[in-house]
């Protein structure tokens, strides 16, 4: 299947500022492209990509005072299978473990293991096999906070939002992804598009989404402690630690969002790419209510 994403975002400059964006398809999709994916920065600036310790791509430019216009559309290609399952995914013992996933055990900005260590040993000690152990996490985490985009809050740790039980993607991650690393199993955190697709559409306006993976049985595995069940159409923009490490933008000055539009769906039979007057009239439809 091939699936249409892209963004159309805007910032306000009252002075030049310096930003590095991390927006462009994480290096392990790239060959999956098919067609579009630049970044279109209006007005016309020089950018410079950089690929970070994480093996992430980021893009770095000056804004000048005004507004700047970041925009990409582009098709790629998916297997249209749902993420993979494995229960036979053991855990892999600590002497076992790559060198490379030995920084996705310890704490970070967000994850902050020393308050949740006793919790994790506590209500998951018990439970045998890696993949068991890390779906109960993400069963626990999906029961405990409460989705909600007006919950959204950019300085909540994971034990924040298990003691505040609200919280949007990222805390869901945040709390999954530190109750694995507090168990010795390496999680890291996903940023990335994740449409509507094979499930229900949601009304909600359409963002970028956030999940984690997990080190078992020898390879990283998906999870979504937010959603719960294997979804279709991953497409991986970064990887991290966690939230810190993959900020779709960073600025070095003021800056104020004037526009942030997001689009993943799968093409049908037929449409022509690309369409960035049908990224504009499906969110202006989404944005009429519903008649009673």
């Amino acid at each position: 299947m091939r699936i249409r994403a892209g963004y159309d975002i805007a910032f306000k400059c009252p002075q030049d500022v310096p930003m590095v964006l991390m927006l462009t398809v994480h290096p392990s999709r790239q060959t999956d492209l098919v067609a579009g994916h630049a970044i279109r920065v209006s007005p016309n600036v020089r950018t410079r990509d950089y690929t970070d310790i994480f093996g992430n791509v980021c893009t770095r430019l000056v804004a000048p005072a005004g507004l700047i216009e970041i925009r990409t559309e582009f098709v790629i290609e998916d297997s249209g299978m749902p993420d993979a399952v494995a229960p036979q995914a053991s855990q892999v013992p600590l002497d076992e473990l790559p060198d490379a996933a030995l920084m996705y055990l310890l704490g970070s900005r967000y994850c902050d293991t020393q308050k949740l260590a006793d919790l994790a040993w506590s209500t998951f000690g018990h439970i045998n096999g890696g993949w068991q152990r890390v779906q109960s996490i993400c069963d626990y985490v999906h029961d405990r906070i409460q989705f909600g985009y007006h919950f959204a809050r950019d300085d909540r740790t994971a034990s924040e939002g298990h003691h505040e039980r609200t919280g949007v993607c990222r805390d869901f991650a945040h709390l999954a992804i530190a109750l694995c690393r507090c168990m010795n199993i390496p999680a890291r955190y996903c940023t990335g598009y994740l449409g509507d697709i094979g499930v229900p559409i949601d009304p909600a306006p359409m963002d970028f989404s956030a999940w984690f993976e997990a080190y078992i049985g020898g390879q990283w595995y998906t999870f979504d402690a937010r959603h719960n069940h294997p979804r279709i159409g991953r497409i991986v923009i970064a990887r991290g630690r966690d939230a810190a490490d993959v900020a779709i933008s960073t600025m070095f000055g003021p800056t104020e969002l004037a526009r942030f539009k997001v689009l993943t769906e799968e093409v049908r039979a037929g449409e022509v790419f690309p369409l960035q007057p049908y990224i504009d009239a499906r969110r202006a439809a989404r944005s009429v209510p519903a008649a009673v």
